[in-house]
């Protein structure tokens, strides 16, 4: 049986081309680990790959749901778990391959135990002012208040919560991770990271290449199946500023530069996670480096 390989970075660092070439070589299938890949219809803002390379490689979890379907991390495992047993009776190699790090994270080492989403509380918290749930995180949990993503509301909303629900601190929930039923494999664990000014021209010419692609009347299209009452694919870079776009609040090339504002912004925040949250590999990619060359290199 051979054990699975993981691929993680930020976005644009160029993970889904190494992956790519190395499941080509090994005899592998991707199993993705994007929150937005999920998706069906979120194609060109997720840099999902073409019908060409998922006819040439086997995908898994890449367009399992409807706008209208919520998707978290507890199926992601299960899922996750399904396709890797899948690929391993074929004596494939599983071969991880996103920058979800949460995903990563909750399949090695399962999840911790935080209530369910109470509807009518959650229905409260989103009406609430984002300000005001800022305001009270920092007050009953400092900790997790300086170590939250501050521009992603949903997972504000959540944190509070946890903490109303539970009355304990949603810092210290996140730390009770389960280990049963996780995966005893830290190895063959790989992440990969570009210097800050590599790192922006990439992301600058995808966003360039996305709103070339259409990204505009993709949006536009997935506003009538939905786009706007999912509160997880909203949190996507890209979309979100085009339906402001849309709806009149900006121009277009001023929401171009603000989609690679707040991707390089992201970026960011995907490595920070990573470095406090796991333990891989670490490989350091320049701009003159082959992906055929990264993919020789950690072929196992």
């Amino acid at each position: 049986m051979k054990p699975p390989i993981f691929i993680a970075g930020p976005t644009a660092v160029g993970k889904s081309e190494i992956a790519l070439l190395l499941a080509e070589k090994i005899g592998g299938e991707i199993i993705s680990a994007d929150s937005m890949q999920v998706y069906r219809g979120l194609d060109i803002g997720t840099a999902k790959p073409s019908a060409a390379e998922r006819k040439g490689i086997s995908h898994h979890l890449i367009d399992i749901c409807d706008l209208t379907e919520n998707f978290d991390a507890a199926q992601f495992i299960r899922l996750a778990q399904k396709a890797v047993e899948e690929i391993q009776s074929r004596n494939k190699t599983p071969v991880f391959c996103g920058g979800t790090g949460l995903y990563f994270k909750a399949f090695l080492s399962g999840l911790g135990e935080a209530p369910a989403t109470n509807p009518e509380l959650r229905a409260e918290l989103e009406a609430a002012s984002f300000e005001s749930l800022l305001r009270e995180l920092k007050e009953r949990d400092a900790e997790a208040y300086e170590k939250i993503d501050k521009q992603n509301p949903r997972r504000v909303i959540r944190a509070v919560e946890v903490i109303r629900l539970t009355g304990k601190k949603f810092s210290e929930q996140r730390a009770e991770w389960k280990e049963q039923g996780a995966l005893p494999i830290k190895t063959n664990f790989y992440c990969f990271t570009r210097q800050a000014a590599d790192s922006h021209a990439r992301i600058n010419a995808r966003v360039d290449a996305m709103f070339a692609r259409g990204l505009v009347d993709e949006t536009r299209g997935l506003l009538t199946h939905g786009l706007e009452q999912n509160k997880t694919a909203m949190q996507a870079i890209g979309y979100r500023q085009v339906v402001e776009h849309l709806r009149g609040e900006r121009p277009l090339a001023e929401t171009i530069e603000l989609v690679k504002s707040r991707t390089r912004q992201f970026a960011k925040r995907q490595l920070t996670w990573f470095r406090r949250q796991l333990d891989p590999e670490w490989i350091g990619l320049k701009p003159e480096d082959s992906p055929q060359e990264i993919a020789r290199k950690i072929q196992v």
